[in-house]
């Protein structure tokens, strides 16, 4: 071949390979949207329920039971296969259970939407939960497993959790305004087309990712203790303050629980092939930052629950109006969580999280200011920096957590992360609940009316979360520090160079080859 020929036939090739890199980097970014939209749908239906529940029983003529449970069998067939979720994605393919889990949770949705009875949308709600237990613990495993690059992955992680933060902020904004104007099916109805989108995109451009040393054969065993462990742990915390914490069905699921998780525990120490290493928990970044996950979970998920009746029943908003409060939160989450990236390699994952932990208390304590007569105006200050907070500390927190882990272990870390952070929610409620309704109780008897004595069981339980949250700050900091011999970040942050940060990074998911 001549040397013009040679010259021409290497230039083709390289032509052929930039295209291909092109190609692959374009799949990555595509590979985020699909797992970031399967995640918003998930989140969302985690709340986008209970604003429409009115509308719901006096559609389908429900009692208050039924009713409950249109919310409940989704957390709990959520929470409960969680951990046997992130196992199979592990031992089976992330990609494959991924999107065997998003076409369960789509079909569920349309049978929801589309149901005519209580017990069909009760039914169809639990097939949902087990759709969604399918394909959380994949979205963040294929995450890990498609960026091989810290700072795309951390970025990455970042949107991810923006965006499931953003769902979990406008759900009740989204559920008021369909309930109002539309039939109430359509709350799980747009389900439909979301992830008709999303599978079409993971289908193409998600990779297959699995534990490659997994020997193919389950931890029967293991897959079946922690069901039941976390079956009964969400039904108790679930029908605890219906059916009485000392009932015997509920005395009677605290101790199936508790007999289960002793069996788990053992079984998993001893199995060769163990469906939760427990040696991950050695790791003080895993169990810090699963500690204090549940903390954040505790807080946010206790506080928003009764913050909307407060919104409601005390201020008297509308089901709308109460919903749009929580928008301005929802594009803090959005903001900081985007910032994140760029500031937790400057200063440490800890400092990062104790920052964000910071700043939801100092929210939370504007929060506890508040009394009857409250404008839009004056929520603000205390939705914003209660939004700025978990936004800026979800990222670091979820990037110290799996970066503590074998990457071949990150379907059952992350599964492990989101069955922390259903249950410590439930505990929430549950918890912040007794502590408003005894000084609610308390305030009743000494005479107060019952918007003055509901007020008064709200502030209690945001000091009990407040000092709670407070804890986690320290947990944070402590747990989340580098090791002895860690670079220490540097390099002073500036808004200037943040506001540049950020312009970095959207140019690079929209375009990640674009720039010379």
């Amino acid at each position: 071949m001549s040397p013009r020929g040679k010259d021409i036939a290497v230039s083709a090739n390289t032509v052929s390979a930039d295209a291909a890199t092109g190609r692959q980097d374009s799949r990555r970014w595509w590979a985020l949207v699909a797992v970031s939209l399967a995640a918003f749908m998930t989140y969302l239906d985690n709340n986008i329920v209970n604003v429409a529940i009115p509308t719901i029983q006096h559609s389908l003529h429900l009692s208050v039971s039924g009713l409950e449970w249109v919310v409940s069998s989704y957390l709990l067939t959520l929470a409960g296969l969680l951990l046997v979720g992130g196992r199979l994605a592990d031992v089976y393919g992330r990609r494959r259970l991924f999107l065997a889990g998003l076409a369960l949770f789509t079909l569920s949705s349309l049978a929801a939407g589309l149901a005519g009875s209580g017990g069909v949308l009760i039914a169809t709600r639990a097939i949902q939960g087990v759709g969604a237990a399918l394909l959380m613990p994949a979205t963040l495993a294929i995450i890990m497993a498609t960026f091989h690059d810290v700072r795309e992955r951390t970025m990455a992680i970042g949107t991810w959790a923006a965006v499931g933060a953003l769902a979990l902020a406008t759900g009740p904004a989204l559920g008021g305004l369909i309930s109002q104007h539309f039939r109430w099916g359509w709350i799980f109805l747009i389900n439909v087309p979301v992830g008709v989108i999303t599978f079409v995109i993971a289908a193409r451009n998600v990779g297959e990712s699995r534990e490659e040393s997994a020997v193919r054969r389950l931890d029967l065993p293991g897959l079946v203790t922690s069901a039941v462990t976390l079956f009964a742990l969400t039904y108790a915390l679930i029908e605890g303050s219906v059916r009485g914490w000392t009932s015997p069905v509920i005395l009677g699921a605290f101790a199936v629980a508790a007999v289960a998780m002793v069996a788990f525990l053992a079984i998993e120490a001893r199995t060769a092939n163990p469906m939760v290493d427990l040696t991950m928990f050695r790791r003080r970044e895993f169990s810090g930052g699963t500690g204090t996950m549940m903390i954040w979970a505790f807080g946010i998920l206790g506080i928003y629950f009764f913050t909307s009746l407060y919104l409601q029943q005390t201020l008297g908003f509308s089901p709308v109006k109460a919903g749009l409060a929580f928008v301005p939160m929802a594009l803090c989450v959005a903001v900081f969580a985007a910032i994140a990236p760029r500031i937790e390699p400057r200063v440490g994952a800890h400092r990062a999280v104790a920052a964000g932990m910071l700043l939801m208390v100092v929210g939370l304590v504007l929060f506890a200011r508040l009394g009857l007569n409250v404008t839009y105006p004056a929520l603000l200050p205390g939705f914003m920096l209660f939004g700025a907070g978990a936004g800026l500390m979800n990222v670091p927190l979820t990037n110290a957590a799996m970066a503590a882990t074998p990457a071949a272990r990150a379907g059952i870390a992350s599964a492990l992360i989101n069955a922390s952070r259903e249950v410590a929610g439930l505990l929430g409620i549950t918890v912040i609940g007794a502590v408003l309704r005894t000084r609610q109780a308390a305030s009743l008897r000494s005479g107060a009316d019952p918007v003055h004595a509901f007020l008064d069981g709200y502030h209690t339980g945001l000091l009990v979360t407040i000092a709670l949250m407070a804890a986690g700050v320290v947990v944070s900091y402590l747990t989340l520090r580098p090791r002895a011999g860690a670079a220490e970040p540097a390099a002073e942050i500036t808004v200037a160079g943040e506001l540049e940060a950020i312009g970095e990074s959207l140019g690079e998911f929209v375009g990640p080859d674009s720039r010379p």
